[in-house]
């Protein structure tokens, strides 16, 4: 067969999934797959998105599979041209010969998140994997309020890396406000203009496994040369590193390398390096070295444009009221405005419903109905200092001051009762105390706890406070 039956050939091939699937799943995921050529047994077809083609591979690549071999012959490959944006990875082959779920892809890389890839080895330029999510860029970074002045300075040290003042870049903000996608697109814009350059983009955590290994297996020389010969180092959640000493001084010898060396650090962390505890003072110094900004909660008016976007990206299609509301009810983070969108799709395509608006109140009441919120230190110690009338860096210094010790001492009670970290994490967090100083604050309150009925009182006030959700 030649290139012109392609169109006749897929046409086979939706008469007979027009058959099998709801009209609403038809019209949603095989109508708007357009054929582009047959050749050399493949058939590649044009879809509009990442998430579709992901999608497509998910829920419906058996039905793919049978409907090529039965409309087309066996042995038939099926590619896919993703052609919406610059983020989407074109040239997806799906090799329909294999299992179910056997696929070939190209112009993509998996990485194991679970295990240190191996990259202390990297004899030239070329061989280094910078680890850098493609699909993280600014071309697809939305910007507003809340982000204009992070997006600004990570453009202008994109362009001009270790050349201007902004070094280190310290990013810093609550999780999903696109600290990482801002981190990954500094570094994808400064391999496209100087490819040389040695970049690499690695997790807090994966760093500190890395070093691990390279105690135990005596490498830590070649660990700590390796990082040295970086060009450009991104380190996300810094706040990783908390109450990780070894880690901590290694990682200060190679910044300061770095950075004397003329080198670009790029640091993220989910809160400002003030309120970091658990970290060497030598460290937070140097995290202040350069620039410190903030990505706040996105706006309303942000989150609108970010739903546009994605909607539009993922080629779907959403009336104007649908999107109002999940912008005005979904406000935490970014990673909750794309889960509500696929959970809708979802929905709309397995019950055979429109999207409307009847739908997202569903999805949307669900979703925070059956949210609990997360309690965490900063949430305690912000509530308590809020309590106390107290400022929240004063509760770090070493002041004697009766009202600082005991809401010090209440933080760290309601940090022992509410998370999961252990004393010394705990002494760590809170005013950098060690884990006697811990179980003494907790007996205190505790002991108190039994015989003031108004400190009893206050005590649930904060509790009360912790569990209200924003």
């Amino acid at each position: 067969m030649t290139q012109s039956n392609h169109v006749e050939l897929w046409n086979r091939c939706l008469s007979i999934i027009k058959d099998i699937v709801q009209e609403s799943t038809y019209n949603t995921w095989f109508a708007p797959i357009v054929p582009l050529k047959y050749e050399d047994k493949t058939l590649v077809v044009q879809i509009p998105s990442q998430f579709f083609y992901e999608y497509l591979e998910d829920k419906y690549i058996d039905l793919l599979r049978k409907t090529l071999y039965k409309a087309i012959g066996e042995g038939t490959k099926l590619m896919y041209n993703v052609m919406v944006d610059k983020t989407s990875v074109p040239n997806q082959t799906v090799n329909l010969e294999a299992s179910n779920r056997s696929m070939a892809v190209t112009a993509q890389k998996i990485i194991d998140g679970n295990k240190a890839p191996n990259i202390l080895k990297a004899p030239v330029v070329q061989d280094l994997d910078p680890h850098l999510n493609p699909n993280y860029n600014f071309e697809n970074f939305i910007e507003g309020y809340s982000n204009k002045l992070s997006r600004s300075v990570a453009e202008t040290v994109a362009k001009n890396p270790a050349g201007t003042a902004f070094n280190p870049l310290f990013l810093y903000g609550a999780s999903g406000v696109g600290k990482t996608h801002l981190a990954n697109a500094i570094g994808t814009r400064i391999k496209e203009l100087y490819p040389p350059k040695r970049v690499l983009y690695v997790s807090a955590h994966l760093f500190q496994v890395q070093y691990t290994d390279s105690v135990r297996n005596n490498t830590t020389n070649d660990f700590i040369k390796f990082y040295q010969s970086i060009d450009v180092l991104i380190i996300d959640d810094i706040q990783e590193f908390a109450g990780v000493t070894r880690t901590q001084n290694t990682f200060f010898h190679v910044f300061n390398h770095l950075h004397q060396n003329g080198k670009q650090l790029i640091l993220t962390s989910d809160r400002a390096p003030v309120l970091l505890q658990g970290m060497e003072d030598r460290l937070l110094t140097r995290f202040k070295w350069g620039m410190v900004a903030e990505l706040e909660k996105p706006t309303v008016e942000l989150r609108k444009n970010i739903l546009y976007n994605k909607i539009h990206r993922d080629g779907l299609k959403f009336p104007p009221e649908v999107i109002d509301y999940i912008a005005e009810n979904v406000n935490e983070s970014v990673r909750d405005l794309e889960g509500i969108v696929i959970a809708i799709m979802a929905r709309s395509t397995v019950f055979n419903k429109e999207i409307d608006l009847d739908l997202a109140q569903h999805i949307v009441r669900g979703a925070v109905k059956n949210e609990v919120k997360t309690i965490t230190i900063d949430n305690i110690l912000k509530a308590v200092c809020s309590h106390f009338s107290l400022e929240l860096s004063a509760i770090h210094t070493k002041s004697r001051k009766r009202e600082v010790v005991q809401a010090r001492q209440v933080a760290m009670y309601l940090a022992k009762n509410h998370t999961d970290y252990s004393t010394s994490k705990i002494g760590k967090f809170i005013g950098n105390k060690d884990h006697a100083t811990v179980l003494h604050a907790c007996k205190t309150i505790k002991d108190q706890l039994e015989v003031n009925k108004g400190f009893n009182n206050e005590i649930k006030e904060i509790e009360t406070l912790l569990r209200k959700k924003e």
